[in-house]
């Protein structure tokens, strides 16, 4: 029978010896009965459990889960001997060397505890439970029944270790974590350090900013970054360091964790660290290469750096006279670029070549690539001639350079401008003769048409008529052969004739009266007599001219007279006076019973030439009565023909009339037009016999763009 608990009874000190020597001999037994449980999860329970437990036991679990995972201990029952400080029965939970916790009783009190409903958990993947009970157990305690499971490790949370941590992100899985780096940064062969890539930063500009990653935050760890500036021999580069320079360093010993050195040329400078910036280094050198290197810990700001690059200066430059240089600079180094230019007006010569502007460089020996060259006033020089124009300087001197001032004019009153313009031009500053109304484009000067210097008195028939007076027909042309006038023309512009198509051509066969080529008079074998008054004898004012080209009205038909008209292009220019002046184009079509004037050198009733030029004033005939006639006698009047003549006869165009004008005064403009050209006719002034014409308002368009002119 166990001796009874009284503490009255054996002194501390005999029982202490007694469970001392009880320790010892129970020692090796309790080693030997531990039990291993390795699985994830399991079920504990006391000797005998769910009966009472015995007296004199000990038991050992030692519980081993895989790494990345702790172990959770619960009871769902506890019912153990109570006893100062849990001195007699208890259950003892530790991790390898530390005591998780001590159980005992049935409840918790001031000196004993129970497990109650709180799990304990393992700080790592091993836990061991001992039971152990005394020599007695009257009340017969039940003892426990627990209960274990593995539980993942979350190492996100939980690692307050440093060389553990993760440095940017952490990443939990069941059974471990890993660990990730931002975007620009990789992963450490540790496996939670982040660096940067850092060693192939290659600056080429002349000035820039380079700092330690992640500036101004925290640089990374385990990093080695290289910058190098590599510029043209020439430069000499200078650094400033910001104030804000923090890198780890040691209070005794020089730089031994983090770093930045710097080599230029020959020379080195650094290490430096600290909170203490280098400042300003001037390197005198054109390649720099700038060494920072972190170890794997700290957590310091880093460093910023801004770098410019200048050379040897050059020369102080004094711009042109008459010109200026951009930018304007105290001084100038190697590559420094300066564009001269000159004002208004202006320009560079350089090797006999004019240009805007001229840029030169200031090279690395100090020395500018040119000279600054010379600013010229722009010279439009000598104007264009106008043809059958001149011009007038404004300036004295007949200068033409910038601003110099000219007049056109011309040859008046045979020519005028067209348009209508002053004539006034100014030198620019490019060197161009510039007009307020057409730029640099040129007037011309165009024939005066219609405008003859002697006025008319009273006129004489054509057909026992009398003569004209000389000079008030001046655009009267004699086309002469053989000796003799054949046809009469018309002068427009100033070397075309506008005749019958009639004219032009030898007589048809009446079968077949179809033009061919070889049937056309060759423009050799005639001439073209300007100035002309009297018809067999020569006058002072005659110009004679060799026809050059002949164009015939496509429309032509030599069976009927449709559309006899022509042009006779001259060898040369006439020259306009009082008595050469071209005729003008007509702007409409006459109404009937318009008064209008034809000329002539033909036969008369007499059949013989008259002495001079001969005139008549006729009415226009209405179209649709000159047709109803000539039906008559089996001819046909077409669109394209003129009426004109007396119902009773008397003033009519004769032979060698024809391709001669029948003009009429435009009482708006004060100009004579060519209304039509005499084409044929039944007789000479014959009764109910009126004159044919061919209709020139309706050949103008072909007029115009055989010539080119447009008046």
């Amino acid at each position: 029978m166990d001796p009874p608990r009284t503490t009255t009874e054996e002194p501390t000190e005999t029982k202490m010896r007694y469970l001392l020597v009880w320790f010892l001999c129970t020692f090796q037994l309790i080693m030997a009965n531990a039990v291993e449980l390795t699985d994830m999860f399991g079920e504990i329970q006391s000797p005998n459990f769910p009966d009472s437990y015995p007296s004199d036991s000990e038991a050992t679990w030692n519980i081993s889960v895989p790494d990345g995972f702790r172990i959770k201990l619960y009871f769902m029952h506890f019912d153990l001997e109570s006893s100062y400080l849990c001195e007699y029965d208890y259950v003892k939970v530790e991790s390898e060397d530390q005591v998780l916790a001590t159980f005992c009783g049935r409840e918790t009190t001031d000196t004993e505890q129970t497990p109650g409903q709180q799990p304990i958990l393992s700080p790592g993947s091993y836990m061991s439970l001992t039971f152990r009970s005394d020599f007695s157990n009257e009340e017969r305690f039940t003892g426990f029944d627990a209960h274990y499971t593995a539980v993942d490790i979350d190492e996100c949370l939980e690692k307050s270790d440093e060389e553990l941590a993760c440095d940017h992100h952490c990443h939990n899985y069941i059974g471990g974590y890993y660990c990730s780096c931002r975007f620009g940064y990789i992963l450490h062969s540790d496996n939670r350090t982040c660096k940067v890539e850092c060693s192939n930063n290659l600056f080429t500009q002349r000035s820039g900013m380079i700092h330690s990653p992640d500036f101004p935050n925290s640089y990374p760890k385990s990093s080695d970054c290289l910058y190098r500036i590599e510029l043209e021999e020439g430069f000499f580069i200078t650094m400033q360091f910001e104030n804000s320079f923090d890198i780890e360093d040691h209070p005794e010993v020089t730089c031994p964790y983090d770093y930045i050195k710097i080599k230029a040329g020959l020379n080195e400078y650094g290490p430096f660290c600290g909170e203490r910036s280098p400042g300003r280094i001037e390197t005198r050198s054109n390649s720099i290469q700038i060494s920072f290197h972190s170890d794997n810990s700290g957590e310091n700001g880093g460093w910023k750096l801004s770098y410019t690059a200048i050379g040897d200066p050059c020369p102080l430059l004094e711009p042109p006279i008459n010109g200026k240089i951009e930018p304007s600079q105290a001084t100038y180094t190697f590559k420094d670029q300066v564009v001269i230019s000159c004002n208004t007006g202006y320009h560079i010569l350089k090797d006999n070549v004019e240009s805007e502007s001229y840029q030169i460089e200031c090279l690395k020996d100090g020395m500018w690539s040119n000279k600054v060259p010379v600013c010229q006033i722009a010279d439009c020089q000598m104007p264009s001639r106008l043809d059958h124009g001149f011009v007038t300087f404004s300036t004295p001197n007949n200068l033409t350079t910038y601003q110099s001032v000219i007049q056109y004019s011309c040859q008046h009153p045979y020519y005028q401008m067209v348009p209508n313009i002053t004539g006034t031009y100014a030198c620019d500053a490019k060197g161009f003769w510039q007009s307020a109304e057409l730029g640099r484009r040129l007037p011309t000067c165009q024939p005066v048409c219609g405008k003859p210097k002697f006025s008319r008195s009273l006129l004489a028939h054509i057909a026992n008529g009398r003569h004209t007076q000389r000079g008030i027909s001046p655009w009267m042309a004699m086309l002469h052969r053989n000796g003799r006038p054949f046809c009469g023309g018309s002068l427009i512009g100033n070397r075309w004739i506008v005749t019958a198509a009639h004219c032009l051509h030898e007589e048809l066969e009446l079968e077949n009266p179809v033009l061919r080529s070889s049937d056309m008079i060759s423009p050799s074998s005639f001439t073209i007599i300007l100035g002309k008054h009297r018809t067999q004898r020569k006058d002072d004012t005659e110009q004679h001219f060799q026809a050059q080209t002949i164009f015939i009205h496509p429309s032509y038909n030599p069976a009927t007279f449709e559309y006899d008209i022509a042009l006779v292009e001259m060898a040369e220019e006439a020259t306009l006076n009082n008595y050469v002046m071209p005729i003008c184009f007509p702007d409409s079509i006459l109404p009937k019973d318009s008064m209008v004037i034809v000329s002539g050198w033909g036969k008369q009733f007499l059949q013989r030439l008259p002495e001079a030029l001969i005139e008549i004033e006729i009415p226009l005939t209405d179209h649709a009565l000159c047709k109803e006639m000539y039906a008559k006698f089996q001819k046909v009047i077409t669109e394209d023909m003129i009426c004109a003549g007396e119902k009773q006869g008397g003033k009519d165009a004769c032979s060698g009339d024809s391709g001669g004008p029948m003009v009429t005064l435009n009482n708006r403009t004060g100009h004579w037009q060519l209304i039509g050209t005499v084409s044929w006719g039944d007789g000479c002034g014959l009764n109910d016999r009126y004159g044919v014409y061919s209709n020139v308002f309706l050949t103008l368009p072909w007029i115009k763009e055989v010539t080119g002119l447009d008046y």
